[in-house]
């Protein structure tokens, strides 16, 4: 209708007595009334008298009323019941104009207004009021045109139909009263209060409840169930309720309703309970409920069966969480029992090298490498002969390093099986692999924000050193058995004794991991090129094991010296660690006895060791020739000992307990320059 698709105001229609120049009538007052009721009844004393008592019947009347001019759409007198209704107390309605009372109903008022103009009385239940709580109020309008002079005005009766439905159920009450039906009465008000009481206690409960028939249509369902599912009793009464929340499993799979237990509840007459199932919210998510599907019966007949649920989802996320925290737990329990084992280790090798000991250069320039790259997170590569302090240098640093706080892991992986490699590296999860019996915490998660030690790196499977690049180059790496990518902040330091550039020209050494290791190269000088570090790590070494054995300290003679200066240490620091042992063992009234090869560094052939050979020789008398011989190389290594110095206290005379006019004559005479 074209008076409802536009705002109306229905004070803009026109009185057609009116002439254009007449103004506007301004807002009536109960003075302007009481003049429109005198207007109307003053034709003699007797009608103005019914006329007063008109009005007071009008504004007494128990039904809201009130009366408005259809032109200008103000309210020219609102009854008591009327200011009651409305909640305007006062005379707040005289004046007003009638638009405001229907705002959501402008294009229905203006129609009936002109319905009641043109026949003189109408009715509807089109106009819609509501309360100020948002509740419909169910009304209807009742209209009546009157005319009193020139003017016309419009009476209209608000009729409540819930109180009119509940006059026509007292005026029935007292018919059947009247007929006999007191009793009948009484029970049925003794049932609606049973009934008021078990909705009552539907609505306060706080799980979801609804009920379902045989046909599997839903009969009822209280708040917390509208609550949880998202749906209204209007969506879902009267509609098969497994179609519209049950229909499917929670990995998207169909339900037959055929398998559904809520339906086999009733058709099979007993309880059925559900803990790990899920209904579907209305807006298309997952709910994971629990619920226990009960069957109605009545006269022996099952006729349905009523579903009591639960909302589990915070309950499932915090069981998921509380069982996140205790995977986690374990983990750092693990983590931490192994990184008390390493720390042991670490104070083990602490004990007995507690720090690096020489005077040498070559060791100053070793310690100066270790200081410009411990801070930095820079991968090293230590390499060296075996007993030469690889392992003490990769302590070091470790112990410089901004990661001292986290611990250092060391990997022996020459003594790591090819089959369990990744388990040792990266870890496992149980039951990935037989024998796996619980979750296994890596090596390089172990090492996370600290740093991993791969000592003899070179005795690495060219096969498994594929699997090890990837952790090196991307941080990453999956435990056996788990799906998911684990990120790692590692710092890598390998040692090797092998040749790695030969070996990776033998392809025997990924050239990629060679170079992601070989960042920062370290070389260890063996011990025979540090001649000058063998007599105070000789020292060394000869008090922590008196210490260690609680034996009396022998004196470390310079003949001691000499002898151990002259030997070339094929074994290095390590070698000399066990022979300064056994020679505190073997000592006697204060002196050193070292069981030493002679000339152990020549063999004549390749399959002579030098301890054989020393053997050889101790067993027979020596030539003049072989004497000389020996203490030509005695006198060639005490020269380099010395660097070349023959006099003085640092020279090769004092070393070898000699003048220096001897010694220049010997060099002279055997031709050393």
């Amino acid at each position: 209708m074209q008076s409802m698709s536009t705002t109306t105001n229905i004070s803009k229609r026109k009185n057609p007595k009116q002439t254009r120049d007449e103004p506007e009538p301004a807002h009536a007052t109960a003075k302007s009334v009481k003049k429109t009721f005198a207007q109307a009844h003053s034709l003699d004393h007797g009608a103005h008298e019914l006329g007063q008592l008109l009005q007071l019947s009008f504004l007494a009347t128990d039904e809201p009323c009130f009366i408005f001019n259809p032109f200008t759409g103000s309210i020219l007198k609102a009854n008591t019941a009327a200011e009651h209704f409305f909640r305007a107390p006062g005379n707040t309605l005289d004046g007003l104009k009638i638009d405001k009372l229907y705002p959501q109903n402008a294009g229905y008022l203006y129609v009936f207004t002109d319905e009641t103009l043109e026949k003189g009385q109408a009715r509807t239940r089109d106009l819609t009021l509501f309360r100020p709580n948002g509740e419909k109020i169910n009304i209807e309008h009742a209209a009546m045109r009157l005319r009193h002079g020139d003017a016309t005005s419009i009476l209209m009766t608000l009729i409540d139909l819930d109180a009119l439905h509940q006059r026509d159920f007292k005026s029935e009450a007292e018919s059947y009263l009247k007929k006999g039906f007191y009793e009948w009465l009484r029970d049925e008000k003794y049932f609606r209060e049973i009934e008021r009481e078990y909705r009552l206690i539907l609505s306060a409960a706080g799980e979801g409840i609804y009920g379902v028939g045989v046909d599997g249509l839903t009969t009822f369902l209280n708040p917390a169930a509208e609550s949880i599912l998202g749906y209204s009793s209007e969506e879902l009464i009267g509609f098969d309720m497994h179609e519209i929340i049950h229909h499917h499993h929670s990995d998207g799979s169909e339900y037959p309703a055929a398998e559904c237990p809520i339906y086999n509840a009733f058709k099979q007459g007993k309880v059925n309970t559900a803990t790990d199932e899920v209904f579907w919210h209305k807006n298309g998510t997952q709910i994971p409920v629990e619920y226990t599907s009960t069957p109605i019966v009545d006269g022996g007949e099952l006729i349905g069966a009523v579903i009591v649920f639960r909302d589990i989802s915070e309950r499932q996320q915090r069981e998921d969480q509380l069982r996140k925290a205790l995977i986690e737990n374990a983990e750092l329990r693990e983590r931490l029992e192994l990184e008390n084992a390493y720390l042991q280790e670490e104070i083990r090798l602490n004990s007995s090298h507690d720090k690096f000991i020489g005077n040498s250069t070559a060791l100053g320039a070793l310690l100066t490498q270790i200081e410009m790259v411990a801070p930095t997170d820079a991968n090293v590569l230590i390499t060296g002969e075996s007993g030469t302090g690889k392992e003490l240098v990769a302590h070091e640093l470790h112990r410089a390093s901004t990661r001292s706080d986290r611990p250092l892991i060391r990997v022996n992986c020459a003594a790591i099986p090819r089959e369990l490699f990744e388990s040792e590296f990266f870890g496992h999860v149980k039951g990935s692999f037989s024998g796996a019996t619980r979750d296994r915490v890596g090596r390089f998660q172990l090492a996370d924000g600290g740093t991993l030690f791969l000592d003899e790196i070179g005795e690495l499977e060219i096969g498994l050193q594929a699997k090890l690049l990837r952790v090196v180059q991307e941080g990453k790496f999956e435990r056996v058995g788990e799906e998911r990518s684990r990120e790692v902040d590692v710092r890598l330091i390998a040692a090797t004794n092998k040749e790695l550039k030969q070996a990776v020209l033998d392809n025997e050494f990924r050239e990629d991991l060679y170079f992601r290791l070989n960042v920062f190269p370290i070389n260890c000088l063996p011990l025979r090129q540090r001649p000058s570090d063998i007599p105070i790590l000789a020292e060394h070494c000869l008090e922590t094991t008196c210490n260690r054995l609680n034996l009396p300290k022998p004196q470390l003679t310079r003949a001691n010296v000499n002898m151990l200066k002259a030997y070339p240490w094929p074994g290095n620091i390590r070698e000399l660690q066990n022979v300064m042992e056994r020679a505190v063992i073997l000592s006697k009234k204060g002196k050193l006895l070292f069981d030493l090869p002679i000339n152990a560094q020549q063999s004549d052939d390749g399959n002579t060791s030098g301890n054989d050979r020393a053997k050889d020789q101790n067993n027979r008398i020596l030539t003049q020739k072989e004497l000389t011989a020996i203490e030509r190389e005695n006198m060639v290594r005490a020269l380099k000992a010395c660097d070349g110095i023959v006099a003085g206290e640092n020279g090769v005379a004092k070393l070898l307990g000699i003048k220096p006019t001897t010694v220049y004559s010997r060099l002279k005479s055997w031709g050393i320059s």
